[in-house]
């Protein structure tokens, strides 16, 4: 996996791209560490470019959004395409996260 991260004053982007995978967990960690910002500012994880996400690729979303709501941040994931788009939606990740198309 590979990502890159946009930050503007209200709103952090992160494009992440490739495989991601159980072997991504450190790479994933430093993602969080970054999670900072006042109450409201947005966290959203770009799938557009994601090729392929499994079961710890879906943990690691989870432990995103948790981390988030623990820090008063506004969470979302979005532009999720083919398999992943379905693994997220065989995962009902729609009834936990906010999912923008």
């Amino acid at each position: 996996m590979d990502y890159n991260i946009w930050n503007s004053p209200d709103r952090t982007e992160i494009t992440l791209s490739g495989r991601m995978t159980f072997a991504d967990h450190e790479k994933f960690r430093d993602i969080i560490a970054l999670f900072d910002g006042p109450q409201g500012h947005q966290m959203v994880f770009d799938l557009s470019a994601l090729d392929f996400v499994d079961s710890s690729g879906l943990g690691m979303f989870i432990i995103a959004r948790d981390t988030a709501l623990k820090r008063n941040l506004d969470f979302s994931l979005k532009g999720a395409q083919g398999d992943v788009k379905r693994l997220i939606t065989v995962a009902k990740f729609h009834k936990m996260f906010t999912i923008v198309e």
